[in-house]
């Protein structure tokens, strides 16, 4: 086969595999450009194909170019975070692995194959600069503390303390009290958790009611980003540490004498539970690209919704770091397996959402409950709110909630009574996926207090659309 062959070849598994790939030649000439590659960097093909790199992509600085150090040093680099600018003064952010080809010892080629991560940036940025307004807005609330709403009219932000945990089964005020106890410490507390069992409820109980409950509060989720961008929020950046780095303190410093809740730590990269480990054993962090090690103070709770020894046995989770943050222990139960609060749960959250919706629905009847305590509740206490939240919500001038009020998703007996009408009732199609969508709609815009912009990125609809459905459906 011709070189050129070989090379159309690569070209269409290039395009096949759908990732943004570039490859040069010793000489530094762009001989493979897909699509993808081009789409990232808003340039075409045709500008780049056979063409020097050096001259195409000459914004970016000698130094930083991982392509010219594959050629030139024979280097490969690997998951390297890139912030640039475009042919068009547009920003991007990548990361890119380049590894360059060698045959005989002598490097013939070079490879890039790059991600777009650009709006998984500005969003990391974006947490920082909101966790730090987040810090001002906690500090004004402490000459505050008065009302429900700032010195400024806004609304508060929310602060849970023990108080907000409800529930009168042994079970549960069992871990409520093993949570009070770990509150008069500064140990490190490994809270385990389904989805909705009110895990942060309880971080934020203990710190508030600790002695670090005049520092900051902060929490990340470590499945919301990648390792890349998780660890420059987590430890901060140093100007210079990437191309497009800037000096930024990350939540350790912003957390610095207060508490940092670690949601689904197990979601965190395993290398990067390394550098936390680290981290928590000599109590000093390095912002990334960093060259200083900086003191910190900070009181660490995580969480899991799975058991830790099943997160280890899958590699999730290193058994080292569980061991490190597992000081104290706290195991919430589900909602299942202490069904008997869920009345006296039903009558805070009737209280809750009788005054934020104006309303005046002051019991559950008994047939209500029952039908509440034949469920499992899958989504633990949260479902169980959002289920009250969206009766009250719906009520008229009703006193009392009754069964028929009660939008269960799936019924204690597995089916969905959407699909149970549809069986009985025989709707057409058509009828039956609209009664779908409008369910789906209604739910969200309850769940977001009817904020059109926030369900329309929950439902990954554009937002006029979901207006023209919300007007279709008579939901405004």
């Amino acid at each position: 086969m011709r070189a050129k062959d070989y090379q159309a070849v690569l070209r269409k598994a290039a395009e096949i595999l759908g990732s943004a790939i570039h490859v040069v030649d010793a000489q530094g000439t762009t001989i493979i450009y897909n699509e993808a590659m081009a789409k990232l960097e808003k340039i075409s093909v045709a500008d780049v194909l056979g063409k020097p790199f050096r001259e195409v992509f000459s914004y970016i600085p000698e130094d930083e170019s991982t392509l010219r150090r594959a050629l030139a040093e024979g280097k490969e680099t690997t998951n390297k975070q890139q912030t640039y600018l475009n042919v068009y003064g547009k920003e991007i952010t990548t990361i890119n692995t380049t590894v360059p080809i060698e045959v005989d010892g002598k490097v013939v080629a070079a490879i890039e194959v790059a991600r777009d991560i650009t709006e998984i940036k500005n969003m990391s940025d974006t947490i920082l600069e909101l966790q730090g307004e987040t810090l001002g807005a906690s500090r004004r609330q402490e000459q505050d503390s008065g009302s429900r709403r700032d010195k400024d009219g806004k609304p508060k932000l929310k602060r849970y303390e023990f108080s907000s945990l409800i529930g009168e089964s042994p079970q549960f005020k069992s871990v409520v009290e093993r949570a009070k106890k770990a509150a008069r410490t500064d140990a490190a507390v490994f809270i385990y958790g389904e989805t909705g069992t009110g895990k942060e409820l309880f971080a934020q109980s203990i710190h508030y009611d600790g002695s670090r409950k005049h520092k900051p509060f902060l929490a990340q989720n470590c499945a919301a980003l990648p390792e890349s961008l998780l660890e420059g929020i987590l430890f901060g950046t140093a100007k210079g540490g990437f191309t497009g780095a800037v000096d930024r303190a990350g939540l350790f410093e912003q957390a610095s004498g207060g508490t940092l809740l670690l949601d689904e730590i197990s979601a965190m990269p395993y290398a990067l539970q390394g550098k936390l480990l680290r981290v928590l054993q000599e109590d000093y962090i390095r912002r990334v690209g960093g060259s200083h090690d900086i003191p910190v103070d900070v009181r660490i709770i995580a969480t899991v919704n799975e058991p830790a020894q099943k997160l280890i046995e899958a590699g999730t989770l290193r058994k080292d770091l569980y061991y490190r943050l597992n000081i104290v222990s706290l195991s919430i139960p589900p909602l299942r397996e202490r069904k008997e609060d869920i009345p006296v749960l039903v009558a805070r959250f009737l209280e809750k959402h009788n005054a934020r919706y104006g309303k005046e629905v002051w019991m559950a009847s008994e047939k209500a409950l029952e039908k509440l305590q034949r469920y499992d509740f899958p989504g633990n206490v949260r479902e169980l709110e959002n289920i009250i939240m969206a009766a009250v919500s719906m009520a008229d001038h009703e006193h009392v909630l009754h069964e028929t009020d009660l939008n269960i998703e799936h019924s204690y007996h597995g089916a969905s009574p959407l699909i149970s009408d549809f069986v009985q009732e025989r709707l057409r199609l058509a009828e039956y996926l609209e009664n779908i969508e409008k369910t789906v709609i209604e739910r969200n815009l309850l769940n977001n207090g009817g904020n059109i912009s926030k369900t329309a990125k929950d439902l990954g609809m554009v937002r006029q659309n979901l207006q023209h459905k919300i007007k279709k459906y008579g939901l405004g």
